[in-house]
This record gives C-alpha cells, sequence and structure tokens, in this order.
C-alpha cells in the first residue's frame, strides 16, 4: 500500500479532471480525493497498491481528452487507510 500526493497544472478545471479522475481510480482499486484548487491547479491523494497508484499518476500526465497538462508534481505520504475515492470542493488555500 502507497499513497502519492500530486498537484497537476495547465488547463486543468473546466474538462471533466476530477470527474474522470474518480471514474479512473475507482476502477483501479485505487482510494483517495481529487480537488480543484483556486489558482487553477488540480490536487490529488492516490492510495492503493504500488501498481494501481502508479498507473494514475501515469494518467494523470495526461488525464481526459480536453486536459493540457503541464506539469504532475508528486510527494509521497505515509498511507492513511483510504477506502474510496471522492470528488472534494474547491480547496480555499492556493
Amino acid at each position: 500500500m502507497i499513497r502519492k500526493h500530486i498537484t497537476v497544472s495547465g488547463l486543468v478545471q473546466g474538462v471533466f479532471y476530477r470527474d474522470t479522475c474518480r471514474t479512473e481510480a475507482r476502477a483501479h482499486g485505487v482510494s483517495g480525493w481529487v480537488r480543484n484548487r483556486p489558482d487553477g491547479t488540480v490536487e490529488a491523494v492516490f492510495e492503493g497498491p504500488a501498481e494501481a497508484v502508479d498507473h494514475m499518476i501515469r494518467w494523470a500526465h495526461h488525464g481526459p481528452a480536453r486536459a493540457v497538462v503541464q506539469s504532475v508534481d508528486t510527494h509521497d505520504e505515509p498511507p492513511q487507510g483510504l477506502t474510496d475515492f471522492e470528488v472534494r470542493p474547491t480547496s480555499s488555500a492556493p
């Protein structure tokens, strides 16, 4: 079990990035969350088996069809035992 915290920049809001991310994560057995940030980026946490989380990191580099991803910053975190994947409200901090 591993956990990755990512920030995705580019044209990633208003292109169904969050909803597609949730669908993709659930299809691959990955728990966590995704949300928009006020600065135009998307922030997500992926938690699960290493192979499934690695798939989500690769997916994040291109996202859904209408997204234009410029960069993905990834940080390791300790797993917290999450059991579902959800779309969270936009964060209040940039």
